[in-house]
């Protein structure tokens, strides 16, 4: 059935990635459909249709209907696809993934995609993804930077106290935030030598063959 999914999708988005990651972990493999975002292919008329905030990934069902947003993607593949929750099993562990996985996005995931959009000279006018264009304010670089770094600060910290973010299980939170410090990268940061509980959660995340999606 899986196959019947249309993933709309970019190689380099990072967004893109946390949803290949998230179908590679529960086995599903849907047909994939490249959307060339330097030729701009996100603002043609075939794609306005499918995602009309002009952004990846967006996943097409067998009906027709189409869901774009990382969030809502992962919660529809959850239902769907119930083996091998990655949202959680229990409204306990549902509502730990969800708060986790919102501090790896908030915290993490979108100061270093601040940083990233207004620093890269190819994002001129295209600070935030979207269908509206806006300039790119040079001191949100610095800020983003330093967010990221905190983040890294903080998310050590939890994994002092856990296996995995949202506790016991690898989750959709570990996900997001496997992604944010790859993404990180783009701006020259890295897991600093001292955090010695993210470089354990990172090196067995990153191990795992779901990962390299």
């Amino acid at each position: 059935m899986s196959r019947t999914l249309k993933l709309y999708h970019a190689a380099n988005s990072p967004n893109s990635r946390r949803v290949r990651i998230f179908l590679a972990e529960k086995g599903l493999r849907p047909t994939l459909i490249p959307v060339d975002l330097g030729a701009g292919e996100q603002h043609s008329e075939a794609y306005r249709a499918i995602n009309p905030r002009r952004v990846v990934p967006a996943l097409l069902l067998e009906d027709g209907a189409s869901i774009g947003e990382v969030p809502a993607i992962m919660r529809y593949l959850d239902e769907a696809f119930p083996e091998t929750p990655l949202l959680g099993a229990t409204p306990k562990d549902k509502g730990l993934v969800a708060m986790w996985e919102r501090f790896a996005e908030l915290e993490g995931f979108a100061a270093v995609m601040e940083g990233v959009r207004n620093k890269v000279a190819g994002l001129k006018g295209r600070a935030i993804a979207g269908p509206h264009g806006y300039e790119q304010i040079p001191a949100l670089v610095d800020r983003g930077m330093l967010r990221a770094r905190n983040f890294l600060a903080d998310l050590d910290e939890r994994l002092e106290q856990v296996p995995f973010l949202a506790g016991e299980r690898f989750s959709a939170a570990d996900i997001t935030a496997l992604v944010t410090i790859d993404f990180a990268k783009a701006l020259d940061i890295s897991v600093p030598p001292g955090h010695r509980s993210l470089t354990r959660w990172y090196d067995a995340v990153s191990a795992r063959p779901g990962t390299a999606a």
